[in-house]
């Protein structure tokens, strides 16, 4: 099982061009997570894309591509690209040239993304969310197949017999589809045969279940080899030397960021008792010392038989040096454990 980090980069914005000091400074954080990443041998750093002044990532590639001149073997992905919103011609030459910096560790995870700043941002009508995601995922896996395009859809104008160029260093762009909990998504990932993530931010991990097995079940409809999918899961994590340290020092900052998102969706607030229990042995939180995470993946991975983890961090409210701990951690002491239990090298 591959294991790696994701982030959104979380931010307290200025909001002021020129003196945005804490954006500059995270920024420089993000990429030292993604060298420390590298160099202890965790295999993924995915960054997601978001169009909100509380997250610094919204241009996930430009990213990416500062870490791959400073990495050597981690794999650099989105996590995710809102495909629904933006051009695939030009997603596809940002993920193509971030290939050749890499010498060819760029993959992508597409998905219609949970919030819907983009989609007025550059002009797209809501009321075609699920078509404009479908639309634009035909065209960028036919970019990705084939050096010379003719096309032609509803939503963006025609192609006719264009090269799209550069090139990347690997055969295709590894394409991922990125999902929440829509059976139509996965659906649509299994009957393509693409690698699905699923991102687990709430519920049991038991209780999602039903999607892997939603997953594999469209894929052998469709004539795949079920035997060769790839399934990512994806949950918030920090680790700590103890678990009362782990819990002490995420519990503020991750009940900030929930009860901010919970307000425009209509959650209840997040209390300690509430958070407590989400990192309990079969909650969604991976919050705790080495040993508590390693008992978590390869519960994990008991009920999903995933082939990869992505560890969601949270970033703002906690010490840089807190964040480095735990993704030295992860890589140093979890995974090898992890790795070793599986059979894994």
């Amino acid at each position: 099982m591959q294991i790696g980090i994701s982030s959104f980069g979380e931010v307290a914005p200025a909001h002021l061009a020129g003196q945005d000091h804490a954006a500059a400074q995270r920024m420089q954080e993000i990429l030292a997570m993604g060298r420390l990443a590298d160099e202890v041998g965790l295999d993924v750093l995915a960054l997601g894309e978001h169009h909100r002044p509380d997250f610094i990532i919204s241009a996930p590639e430009v990213i990416l591509a500062a870490v791959a001149a400073v990495t050597k073997r981690i794999r650099l992905s989105s996590a995710v690209t809102v495909l629904s919103s933006v051009d695939p011609v030009r997603t596809f030459q940002n993920f193509a040239t971030v290939d050749l910096i890499s010498n060819g560790r760029a993959e992508m995870i597409a998905g219609r993304g949970s919030f819907i700043e983009s989609f007025p941002l550059f002009g797209q009508d809501l009321k075609d969310y699920d078509a404009l995601f479908i639309e634009k995922l035909q065209l960028f896996l036919k970019i990705n197949e084939n050096e010379v395009v003719t096309w032609q859809g509803k939503h963006r104008a025609p192609i006719e017999a264009k090269g799209v160029y550069p090139r990347p260093a690997q055969a295709k762009i590894p394409v991922w589809i990125g999902v929440g909990g829509t059976p139509a998504s996965v659906v649509r990932a299994g009957q393509l045969g693409l690698p699905l993530t699923i991102a687990i931010l709430g519920g049991a991990p038991a209780q999602y279940v039903p999607f892997a097995e939603l997953y594999r079940e469209s894929a052998q409809k469709a004539g795949h080899d079920v035997a060769a999918l790839q399934l990512a899961i994806n949950c918030h994590l920090h680790v700590a030397d103890t678990a009362q340290q782990a819990r002490d020092e995420f519990f503020p900052p991750y009940s900030t960021l929930m009860n901010r998102i919970g307000r425009e969706r209509g959650w209840s607030p997040m209390d300690r008792r509430h958070f407590d229990y989400l990192c309990g042995p079969q909650g969604p939180l991976l919050v705790g010392a080495p040993q508590d995470i390693i008992d978590k993946l390869l519960y994990q991975h008991r009920l999903f038989q995933n082939t990869r983890f992505l560890a969601q961090l949270v970033i703002e409210g906690i010490a840089h040096q807190s964040v480095l701990r735990s993704v030295e951690l992860l890589g140093t002491q979890v995974a090898p454990a992890v790795r070793a239990a599986l059979g894994g090298s």
